[in-house]
């Protein structure tokens, strides 16, 4: 029979949760390299895999600056065209500096200060070892850099590649070309000849602007590379500072939603196991619906107290966050926008172009956010974990997950349960002893050598 020291506060009740009830190995089986449990002296693997993540990133980078550094591809065009008349701009109002220092360096500076002031939150228990917390930090730093480079990098390469793969006229390139109209027919390679010149079609060596950088960037219009960095950049700060400070439209809970699942370090909460349903719960938390005899039948009286307490329960599960943290979300959006419609009155841009550009980095902000953090209405603010240690750099056909051992049907302890000080033999930790090394495995079956833990998700451990 599990301690009853270790049993809940509150009253059990009889919901479901959210997944099956957990199981943990015996100790003596928990190391056991057979059973999928921690490896000792393999943790420079997984370190490793990150490593190799950022190297991966940083080639990227590399390839994307040589791709924007290649002769385009250069577009004939018409020299009576009016949308590439435009004045050439020589002070952006988003200079290249700029433009890094707003969508670069500032979201690295804002992520490292939430992640190691605000993280874990107020969820964490008092007595959480100072270590175990600043790992913590550091994870959430970790992987809001890594998504953040994800984001700029991918940007900064597909925008580039296709630059110089298009080579569009920019609106201002008649100003950059400084075209040799006196043998304007050695030029002529399309539309009809012998006619005026609104019928033709030129070649970029009519040209005779000796600048070639400012001759070359002037075919690089499509798509606008500062519309897709900025919004790279900005979005997914948007996206991060949303997440870490619970920013979201009000959700209904899933069925079986349970609050202390979504804590900071879940196995180290013992009496914040709350009730998963709010149905009922929520309402004795709360204050209980109108008990007052009513002349109506109680068969109606009783259906009508029911509804009402549903009712109530529903709209008690959420509410909408204060609006000033909304603003503070959505200002890097803004930025971004501001960034991107500079580049329309610079006369940098055709239209097409910004619009195209920032759909490409608001795509991958989207899917760099998500690759790492959990989704902002169901992930509590929090990042995925780390890769498991035997999938660091690969994980084959048939694992659904990379955070899977490779034992069928096990996954590993999280780093909450790394970091208790002691765990008994229900695979619980006291935090108060130091006498067993951590390494457990969960199963979903209960296999005849595993002790099954009703208390762990609020069960009344009987």
């Amino acid at each position: 029979m599990p301690d009853e020291s270790i049993v809940p506060l509150i009253p059990s009740i009889n919901t479901p949760s959210v997944s099956p009830t957990p199981t943990f190995l015996k100790h003596q089986a928990m190391d056991s390299p057979r059973l999928g449990g921690r490896k000792k002296g393999k943790a420079w693997v997984l370190i490793l895999s990150y490593v190799f993540d950022w190297v991966v990133l940083i080639a990227a980078a590399g390839i994307g600056y040589v791709l924007g550094d290649v002769t385009p591809n250069k577009r004939p065009f018409s020299l009576t065209d009016l949308d590439i008349s435009f004045p050439f701009t020589v002070h952006e109002t988003v200079p290249l500096w700029l433009l890094i220092t707003i969508s670069v360096l500032a979201p690295i500076v804002i992520v490292a200060i939430i992640s190691l002031v605000f993280v874990p939150g107020a969820t964490a228990p008092r007595n959480t070892p100072k270590a175990l917390i600043w790992k913590r930090k550091l994870w959430e730093l970790h992987t809001g850099w890594l998504g953040l480079a994800l984001s700029i990098v991918a940007a900064w390469l597909i925008t580039n590649g296709m630059k110089n793969l298009f080579g569009k006229p920019r609106p201002d390139l008649l100003s950059r070309c400084q075209p040799d109209l006196a043998n304007l027919s050695k030029y002529i390679v399309g539309g009809f000849t012998n006619v005026s010149s609104n019928s033709q079609l030129v070649s970029a060596d009519i040209c005779q602007n000796p600048d070639k950088y400012t001759l070359d960037d002037g075919f690089r219009s499509y798509p606008s590379g500062h519309s897709s960095s900025s919004a790279a950049g900005l979005i997914y700060l948007s996206l991060f500072i949303a997440s870490k400070f619970s920013i979201t439209l009000p959700f209904f809970a899933p069925a079986g939603f349970n609050d202390a699942a979504f804590s900071a370090f879940p196995s180290r909460t013992r009496a914040g196991v709350l009730t998963p349903a709010p149905n009922s719960f929520e309402l004795q938390a709360r204050g209980n619906t109108d008990q007052s005899p009513s002349p109506v039948d109680p068969t109606m009286q009783k259906q009508l107290a029911q509804h009402a307490q549903t009712v109530a329960a529903v709209r008690r599960q959420a509410a909408a966050p204060p609006l000033y943290l909304l603003l503070i979300a959505i200002l890097p959006f803004f930025a971004s926008v501001f960034i991107a419609s500079s580049r329309w009155f610079d006369f940098r841009h055709h239209g097409f172009d910004i619009l195209f550009g920032f759909l490409i980095g608001t795509i991958c902000a989207f899917f760099s956010f998500r690759y790492y953090h959990l989704p902002i209405s169901q992930g509590a603010g929090w990042a995925w974990g780390p890769r498991s240690r035997e999938k660091a750099f690969w994980a084959g056909i048939g694992s659904f997950s990379y955070a899977t051992d490779r034992v069928p049907y096990t996954y590993r302890a999280g780093d909450e349960e790394e970091g208790l000080d002691a765990i008994d033999e229900y695979g619980r930790g006291t935090g108060l002893q130091s006498s067993i090394t951590p390494g457990s495995t969960r199963k979903a079956q209960v296999p005849e050598d595993h002790v099954q833990d009703t208390a762990y998700m609020g069960g009344n451990g009987t």
